[in-house]
């Protein structure tokens, strides 16, 4: 495993996929998945210039949280939250990327002494085995969830199916992206829309093409 040669090269790939899409290189931040990897492993991608870390669940994000806490990290939490264990985690999260419904975040509104950036998911696939709202609940729930005022609502999250072409995959991301915007042109407060994270190792540049500011990069860090 080449640390630094596998981080540079994620780097140059996507500043390549931003330029293709004419989108300025800072606007697409990358963070690192780091959920099968040891603290020390993950530690020693901060000098390479990862600033972003992300874990899918709680016990190893408070794990490599507390170890790493003195770094300049942005703290990602990616994976889907049970209720029961918000106030374990949220005083510590900067962005969190999987909130799929208003019970989650009534939750998170009680517990959490910060305002907290949060992505909403949404289904767009319409997978059965992905969470997240589909458009429609979405659109009927606004209302409700921007009258939790210690969530920031920063933008939408979605994941695309893995065995999606090319062509599936821009469908989605297209979509994804229309409704960041019907949801920005509603002007609400708490809700700026400024934000998209969307793709991984195997469609970030569709993903960059159609908005994403966020994509997660696990594997191709650590092969």
């Amino acid at each position: 495993m080449n640390l630094e040669k596998n981080t540079e090269l994620i780097f140059q790939q996507i500043a390549d996929a931003s330029q293709e899409a004419d989108r300025n290189l800072d606007s697409v931040s990358v963070i690192a998945v780091t959920k099968y990897v040891d603290v020390q492993t993950a530690a020693a991608l901060l000098p390479l210039g990862v600033q972003h870390i992300g874990e899918n669940r709680v016990d190893k994000f408070l794990e490599k949280y507390h170890a790493l806490k003195d770094f300049p990290v942005t703290w990602h939490l990616i994976g889907t939250l049970q209720r029961r264990k918000v106030k374990e985690v949220i005083p510590f999260v900067d962005y969190f990327h999987a909130l799929d419904s208003l019970k989650l975040a009534q939750e998170i509104q009680k517990r959490t002494d910060h305002v907290v950036k949060c992505f909403l998911q949404v289904n767009i696939s319409g997978e059965e085995s992905k969470h997240g709202f589909s458009k429609d609940e979405l659109l009927e729930v606004l209302p409700t969830l921007a009258e939790l005022d210690q969530i920031e609502y920063v933008g939408l999250m979605t994941m695309a199916p893995f065995d999606a072409d090319s062509d599936e995959l821009k469908r989605i991301f297209k979509e994804t992206q229309n409704l960041q915007a019907e949801i920005r042109e509603k002007q609400i407060s708490n809700m700026p829309m400024t934000d998209m994270s969307m793709g991984m190792s195997r469609d970030f540049k569709e993903a960059i093409q159609f908005g994403s500011t966020f994509v997660r990069i696990g594997t191709a860090f650590f092969k």
